[in-house]
């Protein structure tokens, strides 16, 4: 008789136990194996998309969409900024391109009021408070519009109210206070 450790002698009288105990064994190396080439393909997929991103944000890569595409929209085409040689006339710019964006999405302007002295002014800044009338609908269109095209222009307040009654045709009033940087003299 052998005084063989006791697992070597109940494997060696039941090799089949001893073979399914080797092929569990390999099958969890198997498993852990693809745990970990998973786990680092996982990883890498997330480097590499913080990457993009990184690249994106620093402006050296093109936008993506969400379904993997890139943005390759038309840019707005126009000057930035106001255009005027003097403050009067970049106010009056920035009254036209506000009125035009309200009569575009089928609005009207109630009242305006150009503000060449606000708190703004002196960082370059002309300011434009506007009453109009529109639809409900039209309100995000014309938002889009104003933020969106050219010469950038900033919504600083924003003021809806919904009519009283249907008998007003349902039109909202809207007051909106829009800003645009004007360069100065040239």
């Amino acid at each position: 008789m052998s005084n063989g450790h006791p697992i070597d002698q109940y494997l060696a009288r039941f090799p089949a136990a001893a073979a399914a105990a080797y092929a569990a064994l390999i099958a969890v190396l198997l498993f852990v194996i693809w745990a970990a080439i998973s786990d680092l393909l996982d990883r890498r997929r997330t480097v590499n998309a913080a990457a993009d991103m990184l690249a994106r944000l620093e402006g050296r890569g093109p936008a993506a969409r969400a379904d993997g595409g890139t943005v390759t929209g038309p840019v707005p085409a126009g000057s930035p900024f106001l255009e005027g040689q003097t403050v009067t006339v970049a106010g009056a710019a920035l009254l036209q391109r506000v009125a035009s964006a309200v009569t575009q999405v089928g609005g009207s302007v109630l009242s305006s009021q150009v503000e060449l002295q606000g708190t703004q002014s002196k960082d370059g800044f002309v300011s434009l408070i506007a009453s109009c009338e529109m639809d409900q609908a039209s309100l995000q269109t014309l938002l889009y519009d104003l933020e969106a095209g050219m010469p950038f222009l900033f919504v600083d307040q924003l003021v809806a109210q919904a009519p009283v009654s249907t008998s007003e045709g349902g039109r909202t009033r809207v007051l909106l206070a829009v800003s645009g940087l004007w360069p100065g003299a040239k």
